[in-house]
Parts: C-alpha cells; sequence; structure tokens
C-alpha cells in the first residue's frame, strides 16, 4: 500500500547516498511512496523512501530504497553508478543511473540479475505507472 512521504525523508536519502533523485521520481514518490509499475514484461514492486515518522511507516518501509541499493551493490555486476528503485521478486531490478555529477536520470533502466546487463525500460517513471 502507497502513501505519501514527507520531502525531507528524500532528502535524507539523497544525501546518504550522494545522489539528487529526479523531479518526476521525487514527485510520484511524495504522492505515493512506494506501488506498483509495469513493464512489458514484469510487474515491479517500487522501493520506497525510508519514512521515520511512526512505528507504522517505518514497518512499511523497512525495504527502502537505500537498504535495497546496498543490498544489491553486493552483488556481482551491479553498476557502481545505480540506484536500484523496485524490484520484481526474482533479482531484476529496476535502476536509476547518475552521470559525473551524482544527479540521477530521468531514464529507468532494467538491470537483469543474471547477465549483469542492463537496457532503459522507460523515458521517467510516469511511463510505468500510467
Amino acid at each position: 500500500m502507497a502513501f505519501p512521504v514527507d520531502l525531507k525523508y528524500i532528502i535524507e536519502t539523497e544525501e546518504e547516498l550522494g545522489v539528487s533523485f529526479p523531479a518526476l521520481f521525487k514527485e510520484k514518490m511524495t504522492a505515493e511512496n512506494g506501488g506498483e509499475a509495469i513493464t512489458k514484461n514484469d510487474n515491479w514492486n517500487l522501493y520506497p523512501f525510508f519514512d521515520k515518522s511512526d512505528k507504522k511507516r517505518i514497518s512499511r518501509t523497512c525495504n527502502h530504497i537505500v537498504l535495497e541499493t546496498k543490498q544489491a551493490r553486493e552483488w556481482a555486476d551491479f553498476p557502481l553508478n545505480a540506484i536500484a528503485i523496485a524490484g520484481n521478486g526474482c533479482g531484476d531490478q529496476l535502476i536509476l543511473l547518475s552521470g559525473n555529477n551524482e544527479k540521477l536520470s530521468e531514464y529507468i533502466y532494467l538491470w537483469h540479475h543474471e547477465t549483469g546487463d542492463y537496457e532503459q525500460a522507460a523515458e521517467n517513471i510516469n511511463e510505468l505507472i500510467e
């Protein structure tokens, strides 16, 4: 179940990961922190931003972007400049990639855990939730 998140938790995540999330992604997640996304071949669970406002929200956001990204970075061939934003339950991840300035691109990529390859899945988050 997705629910709103205070912008301060997005900012905390950006500071912890050293990146800046794209505007459309922040807008979507501010309104609905988590939820589902759909690509041509799969359904995805969006990782939420860690919301520490109360015990219920802590429990609901314990699989947050920072935790999932740190775990994914332990896997072979996970891109070092990638942030995991969703999983399909089978190891594959939807990711955002950063450039030289640590600004994450609006483009969303599908990272295949079996091969380590990734491909563009969408121009932005809105393509996956409409």
